[in-house]
């Protein structure tokens, strides 16, 4: 006998898919372990219960495994398993990231600079470690696969020791098992592979439903502009990306990131908040008719949002993206991308946002007739890769992280390039609504401004974002956004503007501020959610 065919007779079936199940137990859990010894510290009255947690995570492993132990698919089932674990565990571990549904779906929107960013040695350490090592044992050991009958009965004897072990760790544990499936949800985000996998059977399941419904739902179709408006409106809305409400100075913030914006008239509204954590979500859900309690991907898709209206209203609308794209909200109106250093003409290490001012004269001057509304959505302070938003003029704070592992930074120099792309995002701001000012006397200009979401910079140990809203930290939810009026901006009330900016807003705000900044009367639109909501008589 050979020495394949000994180690065949030695590893059924079942106990490679143990194996695999013990493997991703013990080292792809770190942060989940971590989260769950955070609610229960190790002691003498405590440590039953934690054990019994590293057996039910193998026992609901080791079920999900079970159900794939098919001839010709546990192989390649497995070893998508092991690498997707090891991934997985490195964005945990790392950044403090969870892998929803949302997470997917941003993860599938990703640009390929993008994920270059997050391309490091320590994830390709991650992935051949816990998830090619184990791989290459699975793919080089024979299995000895028994009758068709046979294997079904076998693979149902894994199936009810996987239930035993989970029942049994409930069953010894069941008051601290109740309590902490009661009080402690978000915990079981970090379980791994678990979650990932039925997060990803639940985004499989959303994109089906999205793709199978392709009727559009056409609404605001009664939109109109008064004909007492007899002013063009030229407006910019600046879609900002990954930006901190703390770190405006505008704000509070104790360094200078906004010292150009400091010196406009503009109206800030420092109670911001987003309506999700990611820009796959956020982007659609700022320019959506849905409020962001009744937000889905999906249901937005199928429904037109406040560009549709706004054309419905005959305004010519221009969508420029140094961004990955605009989520499907531009579908039906110009757009034009400036990540492409053909259309964009400040471009260096990457394409810098300040380029898509560039032509915009030329664009407003061949419109001849009607309100004119432009969409620039920004690069930001995109992360992880901080050091690469900013040109070199902007290195302000030093010493700053310069490498998109963050790991390898301290908390100051990754507050440091946050910081200099903030200043740099200040910049741009500026420019704009000073190319704004020059139109003052043919239109009625006006810019406004909010990030999609914001950011973690390593506090409690998280970074980047894309949290689940009801776990997600404040930097991730709160966010800067103001308006600029020009001076030939009328219609509004601004002394009383200046009164309500502090009131709570969120971006439920944004579609009804965006019809009302072209006076849009529709039945679509609500002046209570409109900020611009004190309209002179």
């Amino acid at each position: 006998m050979n020495n394949s065919q000994t180690l065949s007779a030695a590893l059924s079936p079942n106990k490679i898919i143990i194996l695999c199940a013990l493997w991703m137990t013990l080292l792809g859990n770190f942060s989940y372990y971590q989260k769950v010894l955070e609610i229960y510290p190790i002691s003498t009255s405590t440590s039953g219960f934690l054990g019994s947690i590293v057996v039910f995570q193998f026992g609901i492993t080791l079920l999900l495994l079970s159900l794939f132990g098919i001839k010709f698919l546990l192989k390649p089932f497995l070893i998508l398993m092991l690498i997707s674990a090891a991934s997985t565990a490195y964005f945990m571990d790392t950044f403090g990231i969870v892998i929803d549904q949302d997470m997917i779906r941003n993860i599938t929107q990703t640009s390929t600079d993008e994920a270059f960013d997050l391309f490091s040695l320590k994830l390709l350490g991650y992935i051949f470690l816990l998830g090619l090592l184990p791989s290459i044992f699975v793919i080089k050991v024979s299995m000895q696969w028994k009758s068709l009958k046979h294997e079904i009965f076998l693979r149902l004897k894994l199936l009810v020791l996987s239930i035993l072990i989970i029942v049994a760790c409930l069953a010894v544990f069941y008051k601290p098992y109740a309590s902490f499936f009661r009080e402690h949800k978000q915990v079981r985000f970090y379980s791994n592979p678990v979650y990932m996998v039925y997060s990803s059977i639940k985004y499989a399941s959303a994109m089906f439903h999205e793709n199978t419904s392709q009727t559009l739902k056409k609404i605001g179709l009664d939109a109109h502009i008064s004909v007492n408006d007899i002013e063009r409106e030229l407006v910019i809305f600046v879609v900002g990306e990954t930006a901190r409400w703390d770190h405006f100075s505008l704000n509070g913030y104790a360094r200078k990131t906004n010292p150009l914006l400091e010196k406009e008239n503009i109206y800030n509204f420092p109670q911001m908040t987003s309506c999700a954590t990611s820009t796959a979500l956020s982007v659609p859900c700022m320019f959506s008719y849905l409020a962001k309690d009744d937000f889905s991907p999906g249901e937005a898709g199928n429904q037109e949002n406040a560009l549709d209206v706004l054309t419905h209203a005959n305004v010519n609308i221009l969508w420029r993206d140094n961004n990955s794209s605009s989520k499907g909200v531009a579908d039906r109106v110009q757009y034009v991308d400036f990540k492409n250093p053909e259309n964009n003409p400040e471009c260096d290490i990457e394409c810098r946002d300040i380029g898509m001012l560039s032509g915009l004269k030329e664009y407003i001057d061949s419109v001849p007739e009607g309100d004119i509304l432009i969409v620039l959505h920004q690069m930001g302070n995109h992360g992880p890769a901080y050091y690469k938003r900013y040109p070199k003029d902007f290195e302000t704070f030093k010493p700053s992280c310069q490498t998109a592992q963050l790991e390898d930074c301290s908390n100051e120099e990754i507050t440091n390039a946050y910081d200099n792309a903030t200043l740099y995002t200040d910049f741009f701001l500026s420019q704009t609504i000073g190319f704004l000012k020059a139109y003052s006397d043919r239109f009625e200009t006006a810019m406004m401004y909010t990030s999609d979401h914001g950011e973690s910079l390593g506090e409690s140990g998280v970074y980047l974002h894309g949290l689940p809203n009801f776990i997600a930290p404040e930097s991730q939810t709160h966010v800067p956004a103001f308006l600029w009026l020009g001076k030939s901006y009328h219609g509004v009330d601004k002394a009383r503007l200046k009164q309500t900016v502090s009131e709570p807003l969120s971006h439920d705000n944004l579609f009804h501020t965006l019809l009302g900044l072209f006076e849009v009367e529709s039945d679509v639109h609500n002046p209570s959610m409109d900020i611009l909501n004190h309209i002179e008589n």
